[in-house]
């Protein structure tokens, strides 16, 4: 059943363009911190596997959001590993077995390219799509991974 909620087909189908590649990289972005959460190593290690842990939780409930942000707007949510690898910007490196400083340079560099892509995101969806609704929660999504990126700053500065 299509929402009725003030939204034209036309601009619901634009914003949920936006939202695909998001919802792609947030997996891309959680599985790689998951990946770091257990294979990192160095006299660091304790506190970057509680970090690498509480980064790829908080990961773990934007992945649900905006799933469930898209099936708000009446959309389907892609689901498999498939469809997130097509969709998704940034992308893994496997088969690497990164250092603690690189794994947290490649979390921040992924976390600034979030970030950049949801200014523009939030702006297109308040301004081409007339959805404030979406803007509204992509704004709060780009808060969130401000402080993600500026707290692996602070270990990278370290």
């Amino acid at each position: 059943m299509k929402p009725a909620i003030g939204l034209s087909d036309a601009n619901r189908n634009g914003v949920l363009k936006l939202l695909t590649p998001l919802l792609a990289d947030e997996y891309v972005l959680y599985t790689k911190t998951r990946n770091y959460h257990w294979n990192v190593v160095g006299p660091n290690f304790n506190d970057l596997h509680k970090f690498f842990q509480a980064q790829y939780e908080d990961l773990d409930d934007f992945v649900d959001d905006v799933a469930e942000r898209m099936r708000q707007l009446g959309g389907r949510s892609p689901g498999t590993l498939a469809e997130f690898s097509k969709a998704a910007r940034l992308k893994e490196r496997p088969g690497q077995r990164p250092n603690a400083r690189a794994m947290l340079s490649a979390l921040l560099a992924d976390h600034e390219a979030v970030i950049t892509t949801l200014r523009a995101d939030l702006a297109a969806a308040m301004g081409k799509f007339g959805d404030a609704g979406t803007s509204d929660f992509l704004t709060g999504l780009m808060e969130k991974h401000e402080k993600m990126a500026w707290m692996l700053r602070a270990f990278v500065e370290a």
